[in-house]
């Protein structure tokens, strides 16, 4: 089970403030299966109801009568009489039967002490379709992503890495052979991505093409669902979009790419669609020069990504590869798919119940271009991240960024292993050169989910 995740559904069970919760996350991303899991972890009754399955409850559900609702859904599940005391409502694929979205603010008002989670895929599309009240301020909400690298790991009783990555301090020498196992395994995660049924697949049959038959699998699934909500136009500016971004993640996003003879206005409808529904992700331009990193961003300046790394290389046309070869090839696109390894991390680290905010940064001028890949924050500092997909690379952006926002550290990801170091560069500026100091973490790609434990203790100790 997500750790984070599980922690937020913990906290927010004990709450004495707790409304409905609405999971958010893209279709087979673990939805279900999370509440499956809390559910008996917790040891409680859980009632659950796949709208989908069940859309004549639409009739139950207009009638707004939560106390005749409580008792049709009792028959539904068959568990006996749904109660706070130690049983837990879901209502699952909540987007097949909008009106039950608006129902939750009575829940909540007629039954505060029962439980009462939902989820939903592409709830925007289905919102599009149909008028009703949304219960704003009586509803929570919980944001998920993919299974993440380390979640993978654990999957596959890798628990020896996992506690190596988890209990790693920087003063420590970080052993050769297990970093080029964590290697290894990420190129192999490049490709079997986050999609628990994929990384299942894999885990079973320790075969990739297997996992391509996963994925191709979901990406028609997506494509269904599109064509149930959209209109005949919408449904082409969609499918445009969905296939564009996995060939652009991490590029700065021009409109006339993805077919320069329809509207930039009607494409942007699309991108908005995707990205609410957590298809897609924007990283937007933010100026960083101070927090909130929100308050400062460009939404009409982004770079999009994918919602996982398999999908996106799948989408790209990997159709099969075994693992031998996996270790003799490079992938072409390589830089692409570094930094939407890190973007699909990056977005759902610290809080989940917030929606995912991915920022960086770019200057454009006459002296030349310099951008950052993401701006993150860490405590209370702006920190600039670097992604490369090999062993070296320029700091270049790393110290313009440094000098124009008197950056202190600065984080850089790549397949070298964990180190600490003082960096001091001569810029020229405007005829004159001028010194740039800061410090550079860098730390290889696997370990993005220890960037805020580990940037923690730099500050602690400093």
């Amino acid at each position: 089970m997500d750790r984070v995740a599980e922690k937020i559904l913990a906290d927010w069970l004990d709450s004495s403030y707790r409304k409905p919760l609405i999971i958010r996350g893209a279709r087979q991303v673990g939805k279900s299966t999370l509440v499956r899991q809390f559910a008996d972890h917790k040891k409680l009754i859980l009632h659950e109801v796949n709208l989908e399955r069940h859309p004549t409850l639409v009739e139950v559900f207009k009638t707004q009568d939560t106390g005749k609702i409580l008792r049709e859904l009792e028959f539904v599940c068959g568990k006996g009489p749904i109660s706070g005391k130690d049983g837990l409502l879901f209502l699952d694929e909540i987007q097949a039967v909008p009106i039950a979205i608006q129902t939750l603010r009575y829940f909540y008002e007629d039954y505060p002490e029962l439980p009462v989670i939902s989820a939903g895929s592409l709830l925007e599309f289905a919102m599009s379709k149909h008028t009703f009240s949304m219960p704003v301020g009586r509803v929570e909400y919980l944001y998920l992503g993919p299974v993440t690298f380390e979640e993978t790991l654990a999957a596959m009783g890798k628990n020896v890495l996992l506690d190596l990555l988890n209990n790693y301090h920087l003063h420590e020498v970080f052993p050769k052979f297990a970093h080029d196992q964590l290697l290894e395994l990420q190129r192999i995660w490049f490709l079997v991505g986050g999609m628990p049924e994929a990384v299942q697949r894999f885990i079973d049959t320790n075969a990739l093409d297997a996992v391509v038959d996963v994925h191709a699998s979901i990406i028609e699934t997506y494509k269904d669902d599109f064509a149930k909500y959209a209109t005949q136009a919408d449904l082409l500016r969609l499918h445009k979009v969905f296939n564009y971004v996995p060939m652009a993640a991490g590029e700065k996003f021009k409109y006339v790419r993805v077919d320069p003879e329809e509207q930039t206005r009607e494409l942007r409808k699309a991108v908005d669609l995707l990205e609410k529904a957590q298809i897609i992700m924007k990283a937007c331009h933010t100026d960083a020069s101070g927090l909130p990193l929100g308050a400062t961003i460009n939404r009409r300046i982004f770079k999009p990504f994918f919602l996982d790394c398999g999908l996106m290389n799948t989408l790209c046309g990997v159709q099969w590869i075994s693992l031998k070869e996996l270790k003799q090839k490079s992938f072409v696109n390589k830089g692409n798919v570094a930094e939407q390894f890190i973007a699909q991390h990056l977005a759902y680290i610290g809080k989940k119940n917030v929606s995912p905010l991915l920022t960086y940064w770019l200057r454009e001028g006459r002296a030349g271009n310099a951008e950052i890949d993401f701006i993150t924050q860490l405590g209370q500092a702006i920190v600039p991240v670097e992604v490369k997909a090999g062993k070296s690379g320029s700091l270049k952006s790393l110290q313009q960024f440094a000098n124009q926002k008197k950056a202190r550290i600065g984080v850089r990801f790549d397949l070298n292993v964990p180190s600490y170091q003082h960096v001091s560069h001569a810029l020229t500026q405007k005829g004159k050169s001028v010194q740039v100091e800061f410090d550079l973490l860098s730390l290889p790609l696997y370990m993005i989910e220890e960037l805020p434990r580990i940037f923690a203790s730099i500050v602690k100790n400093e």
